[in-house]
């Protein structure tokens, strides 16, 4: 099962996310961390997501692109967490906005297969209604798209305002 979550920072989607994986009857539980670290602070801030996570269960595989490289355990449950950095350092940090698109679903698409259960979060940056650089547009754009089509191959689609999950699409539980 395919499941995306989205919400605007703060929303708690999230814990929402996790309490999804915690549902899974998969044995092992990944966390597919994204977030590319740049010093310190960021040091900081991954130590202290991984020791919320510990006593969950939580393996923590750091992959900030190229997720096709992942090799999951059988029986995995995985939190891609999430979507809009794994973009980002894709299109930004890694090889371009060319061919950004199909590598990105060609990742997750990888990921799917191995996975019993795949939860992606992903971020609502779409309603803020500033004008951004082109650069930025274009970023934002194919966020978009690739939400888009996540969309349709998921089972189950929430979005998560206040803490409390709003399913577009599947059951919720």
């Amino acid at each position: 099962m395919m499941t995306l979550i989205s919400g605007g920072a703060g929303s708690g989607k999230s814990a929402f996310a996790e309490s999804c994986v915690l549902r899974s009857t998969a044995k092992n539980r990944i966390y597919l961390a994204t977030m590319e670290v740049w010093g310190p602070e960021d040091r900081q801030r991954v130590a202290r997501h991984r020791e919320m996570r510990r006593e969950k269960g939580f393996l923590t595989v750091e992959q900030p692109r190229c997720l096709e490289s992942v090799t999951l355990p059988p029986d995995s449950v995985v939190l891609l967490e999430d979507l809009s950095n794994l973009t980002a350092n894709e299109c930004f940090g890694g090889a371009g906005f060319d061919g950004a698109e199909e590598r990105i679903l060609q990742g997750i698409g990888s990921i799917r297969m191995q996975a019993a259960d795949l939860v992606i979060v992903t971020n609502e940056l779409f309603s803020d209604g500033i004008s951004y650089p082109a650069e930025t547009q274009r970023y934002l754009a194919l966020l978009a798209r690739l939400n888009q089509i996540l969309a349709r191959q998921s089972d189950r689609v929430a979005e998560v305002a206040a803490g409390i999950p709003i399913f577009w699409k599947g059951a919720g539980e």
